[in-house]
């Protein structure tokens, strides 16, 4: 895995030094620095978690023992409600699922022990560092907040334990000719056996890591709308997996993923009309549907649960409650609790407009017939 991602890093360099197509000088320069003080400190980054994850293998290697039993993922197209319906599922204290600073800095047990240990002797002493971290995080997080709520303790996407392997689907917008990234895309469909398996198998460590650390006995808890594309490889390698699929009106869907990302492209260099990029997220998303559908109907009702954004937002204890049925588990008390919370704060539901999907150069027609099966009849009416 380590030859493959080293091969990888090389086709990444090859694209900050030379993209194509060639983007014009002015924007070439301007990418070029932004790459260029972005690429060597993500790449720091990703050789402390490679020590980390070397180290597992000499202190920590009866984690590969732990079984991961009948894990719970909340899959789903983006922006469908999935990171409402994670936090939710979270507060289960059944359940245990990934952070944001376990995926980005601490994949491995050493280093989850490692932070721990600065952790304690931080708190000791008054916790300076912690108040130092919470001080940079609202400032350096603050600009993702509308997109994507996220602090460093909250639960997170696990799909960012693919970052090691310059893999995860999040690199397709600093470096969209990443052919490799966008397969993870459409996992299930692209992905040749033998690289399915091994990208699996990677992902399966890191899931029993994470039960050694937080325990077997625990029940793990995934969310992330880009592992719709592997759907299939998740039950195929977790046979008693639970999916909790959420879904969306489709045009409601593109518009909001294509404005999630757009200040990442604008922030790296990228004209904001590129049909080639527009056309690979558009097939992705597709896809995504396609195979959510495929792999739901071969599930029987107490594997999977599909609830759309519409119900969700509507009937949200309701729908909490079914999916615990559903999977043999009582409602917690301190997801009853989240629960009474969100229904004490939350603000009356205004009307879904119909999204302007023309400003990224999309044609509403044309997508509209594309993806007429995932239209939702209660947002068309609006």
């Amino acid at each position: 895995m380590f030859l493959k991602t080293v091969a990888r890093l090389a086709s990444l360099l090859r694209q900050v030094v030379w993209p194509r197509p060639f983007p014009g000088i002015g924007r070439y320069l301007y990418r070029l620095v932004v790459l260029l003080l972005f690429l060597p400190l993500f790449l720091l980054l990703q050789l402390f978690n490679w020590l980390g994850l070397l180290l597992d293998e000499v202190l920590f290697r009866a984690y590969r023992c732990i079984e991961v039993r009948e894990p719970w993922f909340v899959l789903g197209v983006p922006r469908s409600g999935t990171t409402f319906m994670h936090r939710l599922l979270a507060s289960d204290p059944a359940n245990t699922t990934f952070s944001t600073w376990e995926c980005l800095f601490a994949p491995s047990i050493t280093q989850r022990y490692f932070f721990r240990g600065i952790g304690a002797v931080d708190r000791r002493i008054g916790r300076p560092l912690a108040r130092s971290l919470g001080w940079v995080e609202r400032r350096a997080l603050a600009w993702i907040e509308d997109v994507h709520p996220m602090s460093l303790d909250a639960p997170e996407e696990d799909y960012l334990t693919f970052l090691p392997l310059l893999c995860c689907f999040v690199l397709v917008v600093p470096f969209p000719e990443a052919d490799w990234v966008w397969r993870m895309g459409t996992f299930d469909r692209d992905l040749d056996d033998a690289e399915r398996a091994r990208l699996m198998r990677w992902y399966g460590r890191c899931l029993q890591k994470h039960l050694y650390v937080h325990g077997e006995h625990k029940t793990l808890l995934s969310k992330n709308a880009s592992f719709a594309g592997m759907a299939g490889s998740l039950v195929e390698t977790f046979p008693d997996a639970r999916l909790v699929i959420c879904e969306r009106d489709a045009l409601h869907v593109i518009a909001s993923q294509f404005n999630s990302i757009e200040s990442g492209r604008r922030f790296f260099g990228y004209a904001p009309h590129d049909d080639h990029f527009r056309g690979r997220l558009l097939d992705c998303l597709a896809f995504y549907y396609e195979n959510l559908a495929r792999v739901h109907a071969d599930l029987p009702d107490d594997r999977a649960v599909q609830v759309s954004l519409w119900e969700l937002s509507r009937d949200t204890r309701r729908i909490v409650e079914t999916i615990n049925a559903r999977f043999g588990r009582a409602l917690a008390a301190q997801t009853d609790a989240a629960l009474a919370e969100y229904e004490n704060r939350s603000s009356p539901i205004r009307p879904a407009r119909v999204p302007d999907l023309e400003r990224w150069g999309i044609d509403a027609t044309d997508v509209g017939h594309r993806f007429s099966a995932w239209r939702h009849e209660e947002e068309v009416r609006l």
